[in-house]
């Protein structure tokens, strides 16, 4: 009897560590962390201020996010990933650690992990995000999952049955555009453009056109409030605070969605070009499934207004966004944790790199 009770309460702890196998959306922009039985439990920027003279981690996360362009000398807000990649492998291995020890306390259990990343990126850079997650307390192997496939489990898509499946996953970094069949991949694209980039793009036209300097935060807002990636039944207008490049002093101006999808035209461009590609490689079987179910977008780059119908005005199919696209990545990565034994076949480890 007692050894029953010994073999339950074992039972019991091993399925209770066995509920904070977590899984990462490793996002330029924000990181989200899905923990097994919970669901997403932490949504934060992917950004660590670190004290430059001693290489300290200060803050993490929406602190350190506030600090962008607002620090003195001996601080710096750095955001460790760029392109979807690591730029910053010693600043992104701390990040991960807070994360994870903000959403697990037990020290002594090394949670399994799977973590997305874009489908484009190489072996080289797989393994670098893996060794981070392991150094940052993952138990090995750290599972890898493409986001193009995470986003379209995420989405509710029916990855695993012999039909075509379109996910369009527009992040902070990276566009990811896939076809699915039959669990696997059939064509895909990965273009390094994505919400940062429209930011800049934002940055760069007020610059040219205004002659005004405006900071990461400010280019960021501008699109959020205003930005469009095709004409709106009523345009909108906004005003924006910035550096004046002649004077040196501040100044504002008023500008109009018009404006600014002037200065998103060449990033959508590339991101239609991209989804336009990948049905090009399409097999005409799986190419007439997309036209009949149409496609998805997931990830923060589709909350842009009228991304959803531009596409389908470039292709010419049908678009629907998936009903919780900023997450849908996470969800996606989250179900895998969830049947581990069923979906085991889109996931891969360092030994099969």
């Amino acid at each position: 009897m007692a050894a029953d009770s010994f073999m339950n309460i074992l039972g019991g702890g091993l399925r209770a560590a066995m509920g904070r196998d977590m899984a990462v959306d490793l996002g330029t922009a924000n990181t989200l962390v899905y923990v097994r039985g919970e669901g997403v439990v932490l949504d934060e920027p992917s950004v660590v201020a670190i004290d430059t003279t001693d290489n300290r981690p200060l803050a993490v996360g929406s602190e350190a996010k506030r600090m962008i362009g607002r620090t003195p000398a001996n601080i710096r807000a750095i955001r460790p990933l760029k392109d979807g990649v690591i730029a910053d492998f010693e600043i992104c291995e701390k990040m991960l650690r807070y994360f994870i020890r903000k959403v697990h306390q037990r020290k002594w259990v090394r949670p399994r992990m799977v973590i997305a990343v874009p489908s484009g990126i190489t072996g080289v850079e797989q393994r670098a995000v893996q060794e981070a997650a392991e150094y940052a307390g993952a138990s090995k192997p750290a599972y890898i999952i493409e986001e193009p496939m995470a986003a379209a489990i995420g989405a509710g898509l029916p990855v695993q049955e012999p039909t075509g499946n379109m996910i369009v996953d527009i992040g902070g970094g990276t566009t990811e555009v896939a076809v699915i069949s039959l669990g696997g991949v059939v064509a895909s694209q990965s273009v390094r453009v994505g919400g940062d980039e429209l930011d800049d793009a934002i940055a760069q036209h007020v610059k040219k056109e205004h002659g005004l300097a405006l900071g990461e935060r400010t280019a960021e807002e501008v699109k959020v409030q205003i930005g469009s990636a095709a004409p709106l039944q009523r345009e909108l207008c906004a005003e924006i605070r910035g550096r004046d490049l002649v004077t040196g002093l501040p100044r504002s101006i008023v500008v109009s969605t018009q404006d600014i999808r002037l200065a998103l035209e060449e990033p959508i461009v590339a991101i239609c070009d991209a989804v336009k590609s990948t049905l090009d490689q399409t097999p005409p079987d799986l190419a007439a499934d997309i036209m009949e179910r149409g496609i998805t977008l997931a990830g923060g780059g589709v909350l842009l207004r009228s991304i959803d119908q531009r596409l389908a005005d470039e292709t010419g199919m049908p678009v629907r966004i998936a009903r919780n696209p900023l997450y849908a990545v996470a969800i996606g990565s989250g179900q895998v944790l969830e049947e581990f034994e069923a979906l085991r076949d889109v996931v891969f480890s360092s030994g099969e790199l």
